[in-house]
């Protein structure tokens, strides 16, 4: 074994093996499952949540591209990006990470939505949202499949695979937390934290491995409708909402803050090209003024918590999401 691999002990050289295409490694994420858990042992490291969306990056063959979780591809949308991981030394390799904007210090959803949607050369040089990609994890390097790494091994070899310069980060992390580094990042205006098991592999999959720690509740729902506004309000009056559990979409209720006059607006033209005469819905959505739409757009929405029937309290939108599939969005439990 050579190059950047050439310095692990033997007992983890068996773990490597000869790498399928990067694109084939990047169509199925690892993904955390939400977690009360707030108590960890040793053996446990702690990264950022950020409020962006997810991207693997791929980069072999004397190209690069850079995919939605999804599998869309985003190049046109993050040029800066895709030419600072073209000018890396290494030639081949495929990394995961998150895209973020910052407002006011923070990662904001919201204003890197105002980039999301943008393709064309001339809109996207235009824009003043600047971005960055946070890369936390590499699954392929010099033609060798490292997945089967532990992950502290993994981190280790991505620092020394990138040169992270703007608009790259690599996404450091702590190698103790539970409640008080939660409170911490709660207070710093975080979305919370990422647990990892540090000698955990990379699993295609959602795992107990890595957990989401969040500082306010907040997920994606799929948009089934929406309702007349009322008054001086244009475009909509609320989003109606819902998940998937067990192949059929679950209502969860609607939401109608958040929104600025232009947002309403584009939402009732995406939301009219959409509609269809019946309900999404298995359950029953009383609203006088429901148009029905197929469920295709997915919302990030923040909210208060589930009541006991099963509905959103305090729902506030936050955005579209490009980056999700409607059909693998469901119910996220501790």
């Amino acid at each position: 074994m050579t190059g950047l691999l050439d310095t692990l002990p033997p007992e983890l050289e068996s773990r490597v093996r000869d790498a399928a295409p990067g694109i084939e490694l990047a169509a199925s994420p690892m993904l955390a499952t939400l977690s009360d858990r707030r108590e960890f042992a040793k053996g446990w490291i702690f990264e950022r949540k950020l409020d962006g969306i997810r991207v693997l990056a791929v980069r072999e063959n004397g190209r690069t591209t850079i995919r939605s979780r999804s599998g869309r591809r985003i190049d046109a949308t993050y040029p800066e990006i895709v030419e600072a991981l073209d000018a890396q030394d290494t030639a081949d390799f495929t990394v995961d990470g998150e895209i973020v904007a910052y407002a006011h210090g923070r990662t904001d959803f919201s204003r890197l939505q105002q980039r999301m949607g943008l393709t064309r050369p001339r809109d996207v040089a235009a824009s003043d949202v600047a971005v960055r990609y946070y890369v936390f994890d590499v699954l392929r390097v010099d033609g060798k499949d490292v997945r089967r790494l532990p992950l502290r091994t993994r981190k280790s070899l991505l620092r020394r695979s990138l040169t992270f310069t703007d608009p790259l980060r690599f996404s450091a992390h702590r190698n103790e937390g539970g409640a008080e580094l939660l409170a911490d990042a709660c207070a710093r205006g975080w979305e919370g934290l990422i647990a990892k098991r540090a000698d955990s592999t990379y699993q295609p999959r959602r795992s107990g491995d890595w957990l989401k720690l969040k500082c306010a509740h907040g997920q994606e729902f799929v948009v089934g409708g929406f309702t007349e506004p009322t008054g001086s309000r244009e475009g909509i009056g609320a989003l109606l909402l819902g998940y998937y559990e067990d192949g059929r979409l679950r209502y969860a209720g609607k939401v109608g803050t958040g929104f600025d006059r232009r947002t309403l607006r584009a939402l009732r033209e995406q939301l009219d090209d959409l509609q269809q005469p019946r309900s999404p819905f298995t359950d029953r959505v009383v609203e006088r003024t429901a148009h029905w739409a197929r469920p295709q757009l997915v919302a990030q929405i923040a909210f208060s918590e589930w009541t006991r029937d099963g509905m959103l309290r305090h729902p506030r939108f936050q955005g579209l999401r490009a980056d999700k599939d409607p059909t693998d969005v469901v119910r996220e439990h501790t």
